[in-house]
């Protein structure tokens, strides 16, 4: 979902944006368990002037705030390895998209049909919607099927681009000259926003993203179509 004023993530629409999510919470405990440990000793130190000799010298306590910390730190990198190598598992994509950034717009290219390929600009303010959302909004919506693995091939043709969609948990930028390769799969249906996340020129802001999610019986008929 989206709303304004978010002071939290938008709600995972992908198995690897849940799995994004879970690991930011996870490593937010731990944090928070570092954090309060700190302030608790420097209260300490502060509160017996200073003068704590377990807290100021030792080889335990020495030893301990050296094994602690690097326990810790397991347990925060072994999930985001995990959370690494499924970023990058691409296994058996049923429709690949071919992504190319321009300024200051997106082009999509249907890979697997030769004759489906489009331009997607930001609609003009005059012409939204009572329900869409400004600077958000593109003149053609990418259509792509949920519940199906989707291969991005992602390009640029003049300076680095980033092809982001939040909800989703896909980033990926778009060098000129080179392609990047990245995967998604929408569980459920629902129009999906993100915009270009690289500092590319003076209208960056201005390239959105639009993703309209349907099944896979109407998106055969668009592609008839």
């Amino acid at each position: 979902m989206l709303n304004w004023n978010m002071y939290m993530f938008q709600d995972a629409l992908s198995p690897i944006m849940e799995q994004l999510m879970m690991f930011h919470d996870h490593s937010m405990m731990i944090i928070m368990m570092i954090t309060t440990s700190v302030m608790l000793m420097m209260m300490s130190l502060y509160l017996n002037k200073f003068s704590n000799r377990y807290m100021l010298e030792g080889q335990m306590i020495e030893l301990v705030w050296t094994i602690i910390p690097a326990v810790m730190l397991i347990f925060i990198a072994l999930p985001s390895l995990r959370i690494l190598y499924l970023l990058e598992e691409i296994n058996k994509p049923m429709i690949t998209i071919k992504t190319i950034g321009h300024q200051w717009f997106w082009s999509y290219e249907y890979y697997d049909y030769k004759e489906i390929e489009f331009d997607s600009y930001m609609k003009n303010t005059n012409n939204l919607m009572n329900n869409e959302f400004r600077l958000l909004e593109n003149d053609n919506r990418l259509i792509l099927p949920f519940n199906s693995k989707i291969r991005l091939l992602v390009s640029s043709t003049d300076v680095i681009h980033s092809w982001t969609i939040p909800s989703l948990g896909v980033k990926i930028d778009a060098n000129p000259g080179r392609i990047n390769q990245g995967m998604m799969m929408m569980l459920r249906p629902g129009l999906y926003y993100g915009q270009c996340s690289e500092i590319c020129g003076s209208n960056h802001s201005f390239m959105p993203i639009t993703i309209e999610s349907i099944n896979m019986k109407s998106f055969i008929n668009w592609l008839k179509n």
